[in-house]
């Protein structure tokens, strides 16, 4: 005797990911179980609903672009876009489309990829930031100032690097050791970070070397201002568990396009200056060139 099979949709329903049927308008035909254990929704609950209504708004100009390709004939195998689960959080789908003229429906399988895409956030994150402050990093600093570079460049609206050194920094590391140098690390570049204007970027590029990326900044004049600002958060004393400690800053600066029109040049710009000003504070007669064109 032939043993009873399942129908299909009971074995759709053992699958742990989603089917989801939609028609031509996107309203859902047929979800299976998986749908719910992904999205908190039974059936009923969405079979003759939008299916757009349950994409995460930010994605959803996205997701109908998408669908518009699925449905000239162009499958989509590794789509991604977020959910609204019913009890409000959002959830990393993965699908795979395909449009079924002769049935005039949208057939998707999704597979929740939510921890997978935390995974790659926290790498990407890693990639791009420091570590021990949490700003970014060399990496990202000059991925954002060439951006920036390219925005002034069209928009005439002004680019200015300030470069920081924190003086007095190797002194407390040497004596008090790596465990404080490393607190104040973090403490300068928390301050450092809420002193910013909306749109500007603190980077720390290595060791007690930091810089400050600020779109828009017209001249050396309004960078200025923005330097004897940061300088003065720093001075502040820092007060750790091993005692009071006192730090400043040497800061240099090159504004776009006198200082350099690409990101190697204004950072080394800036850096040339913040040496300058280094040696001018401490009464040194200069021997190098401020940077110019």
């Amino acid at each position: 005797m032939i043993p009873k099979l399942p129908t299909p949709a009971e074995l759709l329903d053992l699958m742990p990911d989603a089917v989801c049927v939609v028609d031509a308008q996107g309203q859902v035909l047929f979800v299976s179980a998986g749908f719910g254990r992904i999205l908190g929704y039974a059936p009923m609950e969405v079979i003759g609903q939008p299916i757009f209504r349950l994409v995460h708004p930010d994605d959803r100009a996205t997701t109908l672009r998408q669908a518009e390709r699925v449905m000239n004939g162009v499958p989509q195998l590794h789509f991604r876009n977020r959910y609204i689960h019913k009890d409000g959080h959002s959830v990393d789908i993965q699908w795979s489309a395909r449009w079924l003229p002769e049935y005039g429906v949208r057939i998707g399988v999704a597979h929740e990829v939510t921890e997978l895409r935390r995974a790659e956030r926290e790498l990407e994150h890693r990639a791009t930031h420091d570590p021990l402050t949490g700003l970014p990093n060399r990496h990202r600093l000059q991925h954002e100032l060439q951006y920036a570079l390219e925005h002034a460049s069209r928009t005439k609206n002004g680019l200015a690097v300030l470069y920081l050194d924190l003086d007095g920094f190797k002194r407390i590391n040497d004596r008090h050791g790596h465990d404080v140098g490393d607190r104040l690390l973090r403490e300068a570049g928390r301050r450092l970070h809420k002193r910013l204007r909306q749109g500007d970027l603190m980077a720390r590029i290595g060791g007690d070397e930091f810089v400050a990326l600020l779109p828009g900044c017209c001249d050396v004049q309004a960078a200025d201002i923005v330097a004897e600002d940061l300088r003065a958060c720093l001075k502040s004393p820092f007060e750790l568990p091993e005692g009071v400690f006192h730090l400043d800053a040497s800061i240099g600066i090159a504004c776009f396009p006198d200082g350099g029109s690409d990101p190697d040049a204004l950072l080394a710009c800036a850096d040339r200056a913040m040496y300058q000003a280094k040696r001018d504070r401490r009464g040194e007669d200069p021997s190098d060139p401020v940077c110019g064109p």
